[in-house]
């Protein structure tokens, strides 16, 4: 038994006119859906008008008609008996015993097909009743997600723990339709010639993998900001669909296996809103002023800091004030370290650790430069 190909590549109408039954998807069935019922039409000037899923069987010699983006997996008391996954006209036979079973087309997504395949291939000769089924094998849209509560991680570029209200919608894709079939659709649907439809409200199986999604997220942005190749920085996730979602399948992968086990893998994902906790916004205003204070840019800063308060000084008048011109910009360490103490009162020496602590803390928080820092090392340390 098996399929026999008719025709390869896309689908005619003037061709279909030539059956005189065929097998095609139900009509109506929206995007979002995953497992979509075969119904037998009839030829007629509409093409279309006359359909009926009632017998809801393949006998031998049907034609079937498998649109691109759609495979058709054939089945028998839950056993797998066909597939095809690859666009044409095809003709069902239980007479050729040469007649292929499946038909995978090319690419990853033959390779995993087949693997699945040759594992829960049927081993018998099925009798002439057999349900068909269409797997969408395009990608899936509008799968929502979203958290009620905060979310929280580490991340690696705050080095702090951060949370987040966070929703947003992905895209999935069928990468195995036996594993899907097989491990994760609800028997009701094979049986009652339901529509599997990821986005149903009323769809336990979909309301399964929204849960899943929403417990991985704190493990997704996880992996993303504790990337080194991202670049560490959560405000780059809203704009890097592929990126995140490679992210998100990780984090998915590790803790439901959905390729494995599902053969479902997520493609994209799409943050609509990411509303952080007050604690996490305080911290990303202050790496933001840090950041501007950083390098060249934080240089610039100090000497123009530096430059003005030696211009306030002379203006005042002070001779104190006019003693620091022509010490440099470069010493902004000594200028901060001078002080002014009445005639004959020296002010005591402060220990040579809590200086240090001082000029380091200066330089991380980028107002000295790396030379004053040194210099400043130097005189304490008396090298």
């Amino acid at each position: 038994m098996g399929f026999i190909k008719a025709f390869a590549g896309a689908i005619g109408g003037t061709f279909a006119d030539q059956w005189v039954d065929y097998i095609v998807p139900m009509a109506g069935a929206p995007a979002t859906a995953g497992i979509i019922p075969a119904v037998k039409q009839e030829t007629n000037a509409g093409r279309g008008s006359n359909t009926k899923s009632s017998e809801n069987n393949i006998t031998n010699g049907s034609k079937i008609l498998v649109p691109e983006g759609m495979g058709l997996i054939t089945m028998q008391d839950g056993a797998l008996t066909g597939l095809i996954t690859e666009p044409g006209g095809f003709t069902f036979t239980s007479e050729d015993p040469n007649a292929k079973s499946i038909f995978a087309g090319d690419g990853i997504v033959s390779s995993l097909i087949s693997q699945s395949w040759q594992r829960f291939k049927y081993g018998g000769q099925p009798s002439t009743n057999q349900s068909a089924y269409y797997v969408n094998l395009k990608e899936i849209p509008n799968n929502k997600f979203g958290t009620q509560s905060e979310i929280y991680w580490d991340d690696a570029y705050l080095n702090a723990q951060v949370g987040a209200v966070t929703r947003g919608t992905y895209t999935l894709k069928i990468i195995d339709p036996i594993l899907f079939i097989k491990n994760f659709v609800p028997a009701s649907y094979l049986t009652q010639n339901g529509i599997f439809d990821f986005a149903d409200m009323d769809n336990d199986a979909g309301a399964q993998l929204f849960n899943e999604v929403v417990s991985s997220l704190s493990a997704a942005f996880s992996n993303y900001t504790n990337d080194p190749s991202k670049g560490n920085r959560i405000t780059k996730i809203q704009g890097d669909q592929i990126g995140f979602a490679q992210s998100l399948s990780q984090a998915v992968e590790e803790g439901y296996q959905w390729k494995t086990d599902r053969g479902l893998e997520i493609v994209k994902v799409a943050i609509q809103a990411i509303e952080y906790d007050e604690d996490t916004k305080a911290l990303l205003s202050d790496v933001k002023k840090a950041d501007a204070l950083s390098g060249a840019r934080g240089n610039s800063f100090m000497q123009q800091s530096v430059a003005r308060g030696m211009q306030a000084a002379g203006e005042n008048g002070g001779g104190s004030g006019m003693a620091f011109m022509g010490m440099g910009l470069n010493s902004a360490g000594g200028v901060m370290n001078a002080v002014q103490q009445p005639t004959g009162n020296t002010q005591p020496q402060e220990d040579p650790y809590e200086q240090l602590a001082k000029y380091k803390k200066m330089l991380d928080e980028g107002l000295i430069t790396q030379e004053d820092y040194d210099a400043q090392k130097k005189k304490i340390l008396g090298v």
